[in-house]
């Protein structure tokens, strides 16, 4: 039986080998993002504008939209809190600095998991790998679509909050159809990420006007007194930090698709260079402009900040809004399902999950396993969750991974001296990146202690109870077990292991 299925998936991709060689010229031309020409090798075919898109489309996602409630509360006042947006966008830049050097250094796909194997070894890479695929990646890909389920229901519940049942119904409705879409071809995925990427600079470029008129015609009382009644403690600035580069985040999603990227060593320093000055400047304009309206306390009162924006300054129009902020929201998730499926794939190519997950889709040529895997996970995290609790934890453990690549950058100046790097950064910016994140993870722990810190750590280090028997020893019955189950799940999914590229 088992000699039968490998004859039958090798004809198969002889078949589609064939198919491809005659057709592989229209899909080069054809091809916007990777498609690969044999059946399992990831193709260079991502050019610096859909790599700007990625960043862009991926980091203005729900957070300006949702956000700025947060930072406002936690900073205290106007000033302040525009401040924060500020140094969040500088913060966002030099640690995307770190990791134009890291991937230009390494040119391996999976984000931090290939710099943290380089630099100290496939223990903690596993434990980042363990963390990001079972809570991080599904919990953020979670927390994008309940927030694109809310705006998106609002309108059918003028003056009361849509029922959580709708949104959560409708949540986990844009999660089957994103994954649908990313695991039936690459190349419609990034048509959607790049038309949902321009749809949402439109209505921040629409924002960012409205509230320059507005400011025209003197709507400036709420910008004058900008800094009145400000007194954050320490572990308030670190929760307002927090929220401000949750909005920020997704700045490395590059760095988890580095193999499919033309000419990496200029591209991906490039597009970080263009896209995050990009969003830092958009977030700080659409922040003033939402001061230009309303006070800070009716910004803390809104459910949804940029519908009421929208409701007073662009009526009769200001159903552009929510349209638009459901677009946003829709192609961040998109952006984040996109990478998430990358990153199991090569994890699980490495040998730290399991096998089926490096599968690569026969006929789609897409890490299907990856994505559907990815996508059951966030539907599990939609149904408890609170969207700020998820944030504060998701941003908890995001922070340490961050200070731990940044480590590894300074470290692999002395261990690896060897390698080639094409950009180089002063070795203080990653020092500083390190001594934020250290304050990120310890200020609000130190400032108000939660179990749930406790809970997070707790299970970042159960990782290792699979560790040891599963990936260190490989025990003969966890392979006997997986051999039957992996087997039928390539013929139920039509998907074969990655061929070797090295």
């Amino acid at each position: 039986m088992h000699q039968q299925t490998e004859m039958d998936e090798g004809s198969i991709r002889r078949r589609k080998e064939s198919q491809n060689g005659s057709t592989g010229h229209s899909l080069d031309c054809q091809t916007k993002d990777k498609q690969p020409v044999k059946a399992t090798v990831l193709q260079k075919d991502i050019g610096l504008l859909s790599g700007i898109c990625l960043i862009v489309g991926t980091m203005i996602g729900s957070g300006i939209f949702i956000s700025p409630k947060a930072v406002l509360l936690y900073s205290g006042a106007v000033g302040p809190c525009l401040l924060i947006w500020a140094a969040c966008g500088v913060l966002a830049t030099l640690g995307a600095l770190c990791y134009a050097e890291l991937g230009t250094m390494i040119t391996k796909s999976g984000g931090e998991y290939s710099y943290l194997t380089e630099a100290f070894g496939p223990l903690l890479a596993y434990l980042y790998s363990w963390t990001t695929i079972m809570v991080l990646k599904p919990s953020s890909f979670a927390i994008i679509t309940l927030s694109f389920a809310e705006y998106a229901s609002t309108p059918f519940y003028p003056g009361c909050t849509p029922p959580l049942v709708v949104t959560k119904c409708l949540s986990a409705a844009a999660i089957i159809v994103i994954v649908t879409v990313n695991c039936l071809s690459v190349k419609l995925a990034s048509y959607v990420q790049n038309f949902f990427t321009v749809a949402k600079l439109f209505i921040i470029l629409v924002i960012v006007v409205a509230g320059m008129v507005m400011l025209a015609r003197g709507n400036t009382e709420n910008l004058s007194n900008a800094f009145d009644g400000t007194s954050p403690s320490i572990g308030a600035i670190g929760l307002a930090f927090y929220n401000g580069l949750w909005a920020y985040d997704g700045w490395n999603q590059l760095n988890f698709i580095t193999e499919e990227l033309k000419n990496p060593s200029r591209n991906l320093p490039l597009a970080i260079l263009i896209g995050i000055p990009l969003v830092s400047v958009s977030y700080v304009l659409v922040n003033v402009a939402y001061f230009t309206v309303m006070t800070a306390t009716e910004v803390l009162l809104s459910p949804a900040v940029a519908l009421t924006f929208g409701d007073i300054v662009l009526y009769p129009l200001s159903w552009i809004v929510p349209l638009f902020v459901v677009f946003s929201t829709f192609g961040s998730a998109n952006g984040s399902c996109f990478t998430a499926g990358r990153l199991a794939y090569v994890s699980g190519r490495e040998g730290h999950m399991i096998k089926i997950l490096s599968y690569i889709s026969l006929k789609r040529y897409t890490p299907a396993p990856a994505l559907i895997f990815n996508g059951i996970l966030s539907i599990f995290y939609i149904i408890p969750a609170d969207i700020n609790t998820l944030i504060n934890y998701f941003s908890f453990a995001q922070w340490m991974f961050y200070g731990l690549t940044a480590l590894a950058l300074i470290v692999m100046r002395f261990t690896r001296k060897e390698l080639h790097r094409p950009v180089k950064v002063p070795i203080v910016i990653p020092g500083l990146i390190v001594l934020v994140s250290c304050y990120l993870v310890l200020a609000p722990i130190i400032d108000k202690p939660e179990l749930e810190y406790l809970y997070c750590t707790i299970f970042i280090f159960s990782g290792l109870l699979l560790y040891y028997p599963f990936v260190h020893r490989k025990v003969n019955w966890a392979c006997k077990l997986m051999r039957p189950i992996t087997m039928h799940l390539q013929l139920l999914m039509e998907v074969v292991p990655p061929e070797k590229t090295e």
